[in-house]
């Protein structure tokens, strides 16, 4: 077991999710930052490189020529897998890229800029035999996890019923026309794609009801709003489910709800009971039961699953939260890589991070609401 050698494409100054993934993969001590492309300016990729104590021989003016001298080292001087964190026009070329080399690849979400692309990830990564981590980071947390596995054991019966939404407010006005830098790309189809909100953090949404449940989308109705005026991609939205076990559902994600910050919230309804979960009060997951009172589970208790303590790091009552979550996506990837350089099988506890396949279910979602959304079509069969 050594630590695993990092390189980040993306990240640099000024870039706030950078940060996070750097933070995310360094708390547990399995991953070091190894080497970085940090910007497309290479002054400001090295300027980065700089600042994060890298020696400067590994701070690449380019993604290009960072994963082309990389492939060529040794493998004990050589980066074991790439971090992406840039915005979504610039995800497919250098995972891509990394692929073809020979790197492992962990990503942000939507994976890419369209499902073809999506696709094409998918097949590479099954010709490689490579491991691509998605980061949807709300699968990360620990009492999403005790809440898959309850499901999964039938304790609430069939699934009927699944309500989903993610609120925020940061996009109530023209933000885009402030020089915001985050407005800026995630509003710009070159940059976003054919979706705004839903691509944004309608895929989370979507995600986390696949997640927990353990079903899929089979069709969706989609209401697709433009609210702000002079935006060119959909800001509010909201989408009627069916899901393969016959369930039916509600997705609402919006970013015009005045006041909001990130209120991700999920209801899961069965025969004999349900589950509810709010991101921003992320260490309770409340259970109501039909024919008992409702219960409150806390993170950290010795009556929750081993998955769910496995995700987690502090004894109950100290708060875990999004970096923590964030950090159990790498920590499992880490953990499954690791086994795999060393010929060993992973656990099901290691593998427990979003796919490639999630990512290519992402970019379907998307594609195929906008184009509910467009059209008069009551529902839509989910197509991939």
């Amino acid at each position: 077991m050594r630590k695993l050698k990092m390189g980040m494409i993306g990240g640099g100054k000024n870039a706030f999710i950078g940060a996070i993934h750097r933070i995310a993969a360094n708390m547990d001590g399995l991953v070091e930052l190894h080497c970085g492309a940090f910007s497309s300016n290479p002054e400001i990729s090295k300027e980065s490189g700089k600042g994060l104590f890298l020696p400067e021989a590994k701070c690449y003016d380019s993604y290009e020529k960072m994963i082309a001298i990389e492939s060529q080292l040794p493998q004990d001087q050589k980066m074991d897998f790439v971090t992406i964190v840039t915005p979504n026009f610039t995800h497919f070329a250098p995972a891509m890229m990394a692929l073809n080399h020979g790197f492992h690849v962990l990503i942000d979400k939507p994976m890419t800029l369209s499902l073809d692309e999506a696709k094409q990830l998918q097949q590479k990564v099954k010709e490689t035999g490579l491991i691509l981590c998605l980061t949807h980071t709300y699968s990360g947390y620990p009492m999403v996890k005790q809440a898959r596995k309850m499901v999964a054991d039938n304790d609430f019966g069939k699934i009927r019923k699944v309500i989903v939404e993610y609120t925020q407010g940061w996009l109530s006005s023209l933000l885009e026309s402030k020089e915001n830098k985050q407005a800026l790309w995630r509003t710009d189809p070159a940059k976003s794609g054919i979706s705004g909100c839903m691509g944004d953090i309608g895929t989370h949404a979507a995600h986390l009801a696949e997640y927990i449940s353990g079903l899929k989308i089979a069709q969706l109705c989609a209401d697709i709003n433009i609210v702000v005026e002079g935006r060119k991609l959909d800001d509010d939205g909201n989408v009627l489910l069916k899901f393969d076990n016959g369930a039916n559902g509600i997705l609402v994600a919006t970013q015009i709800a005045t006041g909001e910050e990130n209120g991700l919230k999920i209801k899961i309804y069965g025969e004999k009971g349900g589950l509810e979960w709010h991101q921003m009060e992320p260490n309770s997951l409340i259970i109501k039961w039909s024919d008992a009172p409702t219960q409150i589970y806390r993170t950290g208790n010795g009556y929750l699953s081993n998955i769910s303590m496995a995700n987690s790091r502090t004894p109950s009552g100290h708060p875990e939260g999004y970096l923590e979550a964030f950090a159990n996506l790498y920590k499992n990837f880490a953990l499954t890589l690791s086994f795999k350089l060393e010929g060993k099988e992973p656990t099901q506890e290691m593998l427990d991070f979003p796919s490639v396949d999630d990512g290519v279910r992402g970019m379907a979602f998307i594609e195929n609401v906008i184009a509910s959304g467009k059209s008069d079509q009551k529902w839509f069969d989910f197509k991939i």
